[in-house]
């Protein structure tokens, strides 16, 4: 019970605290998304610039712990994807967007603090090391089988697709954030020392992203308000919340991960669809009932998933 109240629910109180704000009209959508905007397009990618600039890119791109939690990941996806087109009959561009949601995990505005709060700061390399190629690897992965699924029949270049999505990810800033971090990284190898003013400064500026992000999310959960379609947001949360960290676990205990690597890999894969994966819908204009729905009903679900593998995980 200690595990609910000291690590899992002061992350939740800043979620809710800002869905309660924006419930009593004390926020305008505007002015949330101000919020979300700082934290995503300022704060956030200047968190993941100071984790990878500093991270051992030698000792901790482990390829076990990222084929534990990518596998999981793109199982989920396959099963969630499937269950729409086979099961509830889904269009193929609805399914894949549901798929998308089983996949993306929120890795980073959940993901990061609530291993945080769990094993403390020392313990999120494993996540950094997740985080690094996460939206890279998933956003090029999503847009490639969406846009060929858009254009059956017509002589589609897979190469050229995924070239074009994966350039269009590039220029996000989360990414540009990751990409400066790893510049960064390799330049302080060759030996360059930044002033301790710099890393200050990237300090104060970092450790306003999670408390804005969270925030932030708690606002705009508050607009997705779960409408209908229940099959298809439980097949989201159960591929999301119990699939992809079961697999990640079961894979995580044959590859032999340290216990380090196993907590970051399966509390990253056991945090609910981030909002990231509405977006997605969003993007195509299909299936966004579902994936906003699923989004806020895994986020409070997750509650619970998260609380069950921090009392497994050694």
């Amino acid at each position: 019970m200690s595990v609910l109240f000291d690590v899992i629910l002061p992350v939740f109180l800043v979620v809710g605290f800002g869905y309660i704000v924006c419930w009593r009209g004390m926020l305008s959508e505007v002015a949330v998304d101000g919020i979300m905007r700082f934290a995503q397009n300022f704060a956030v990618p200047v968190l993941l610039f100071q984790a990878i600039a500093k991270l051992d890119l030698g000792a901790n791109f482990d390829l076990r712990l990222l084929g534990a939690f990518y596998a999981g990941a793109f199982l989920s996806f396959a099963v969630g994807m499937g269950a729409a087109y086979y099961w509830l009959r889904r269009p193929i561009e609805d399914s894949i967007a549901i798929g998308f949601v089983c996949l993306f995990s929120n890795s980073l505005l959940l993901g990061i603090p609530i291993t945080e709060r769990a094993y403390g700061p020392e313990a999120l390399v494993g996540n950094f090391t997740i985080i690094a190629i996460h939206s890279p690897l998933l956003y090029t992965f999503g847009i490639t089988v969406m846009e060929f699924a858009r254009a059956r029949g017509q002589n589609l270049s897979l190469g050229r697709v995924a070239l074009r999505a994966l350039s269009g990810v590039l220029h996000t800033p989360l990414v540009i954030g990751i990409l400066c971090g790893l510049v960064m990284n390799l330049l302080t190898q060759a030996g360059l020392v930044m002033p301790e003013g710099f890393w200050a400064a990237v300090k104060m500026m970092a450790s306003a992203a999670l408390p804005a992000a969270l925030f932030g999310l708690g606002g705009i959960l508050y607009r997705y308000r779960p409408e209908g379609e229940m099959r298809a947001i439980a097949l989201c949360c159960l591929a999301s919340l119990i699939l992809h960290p079961g697999v990640t676990f079961g894979l995580g205990k044959l590859f032999g991960l340290d216990t380090a690597q196993l907590r970051s890999a399966v509390i990253t894969a056991s945090m609910a669809p981030g909002v990231n994966a509405y977006l997605f819908a969003s993007l195509y204009g299909v299936a966004k009932r579902v994936a906003a729905s699923a989004v806020l009903v895994a986020t409070a679900l997750s509650v619970l998933s998260i609380w069950f593998w921090l009392s497994v995980l050694p």
